[in-house]
């Protein structure tokens, strides 16, 4: 079994039993105890664990995430994958919005080839990849800098989005969970999120695998709201299950 694999399951089978010891995993999991530690690093890192003392218990709350430049620089095989997928649903002739993210930039690199194409963002590094674009007009919303992500958010991105009406919306989000929805954080960030899915025929989510299942504080969207999820084949197939039970088109690459 790949490393990539058995921390699903590893996740897996500790949302199912709430915690699990070092031990029991490694026996179950038939590798070393030195293996399971190493995976449950990592998977400690990524905010879907907590280690204890000789174990690990579920982290079902999403209360943070890394900075931008290290959310930049991890799972980028899998976040292009979803780019370049996303990037295959969106037609000559489109107005879509892209909002600010990791891989929502990587959807932008993605789209530099296309042509008679209108592309909405509040993110400063999606605007600067298409610059170049001579057939892609890019609308940037206006509003506050966060000089970390380059992001723009506030009152002044708000009062932009519900000027306009676009076909697809791609959203990018810490936590999406199949009951709850879409969640964040940060309250700051919610209200630009929501008009973005306002102005929006479709709303598609692209989130690398380990958000999935994750909640947060504040709510931006019910599961109704969403049509469509592109993911990592990384995704376990109990994830998967669960957001096509609850009417969500559900891509993974």
């Amino acid at each position: 079994m790949l490393a990539a694999e058995r921390k699903i399951k590893i996740i897996e089978y500790v949302r199912k039993h709430n915690v699990a010891s070092v031990a029991q995993l490694s026996q179950d999991f038939g590798v070393h105890e030195a293996t399971i530690r190493r995976d449950l690093s990592e998977i400690e890192k990524e905010g879907r664990l907590r280690r204890t003392h000789g174990g690990v218990v579920l982290v079902e709350g999403v209360s943070s995430e890394p900075s931008f430049t290290v959310r930049a620089s991890e799972r980028v095989e899998e976040k292009i994958r979803i780019a370049e997928r996303a990037a295959e649903m969106i037609e000559e002739g489109d107005n879509i919005i892209l909002d600010s993210g990791t891989t929502t930039l990587q959807i932008a690199k993605a789209l530099v080839n296309k042509s008679n194409l209108t592309i909405v963002t509040n993110d400063i590094n999606i605007a600067a990849e298409l610059r170049d674009c001579k057939d892609i007009k890019v609308i940037v919303t206006g509003g506050i800098l966060y000089p970390e992500s380059y992001m723009l958010n506030g009152l002044f991105t708000d009062n932009a989005l519900k000027t306009l009406h676009v076909s697809k919306a791609f959203i990018a989000i810490p936590a999406f969970h199949p009951k709850r929805g879409l969640t964040h954080f940060d309250d700051r960030l919610v209200s630009s999120k929501r008009s973005m899915i306002e102005a929006a025929t479709e709303t598609i989510v692209v989130t690398d695998h380990t958000k999935l299942g994750g909640v947060s504080l504040h709510m931006v969207a019910p599961i109704d709201q969403i049509k469509t999820l592109i993911t990592g084949k990384e995704a376990s197939e109990t994830q998967i299950r669960q957001f096509v039970e609850s009417g969500v088109a559900v891509y993974t690459v």
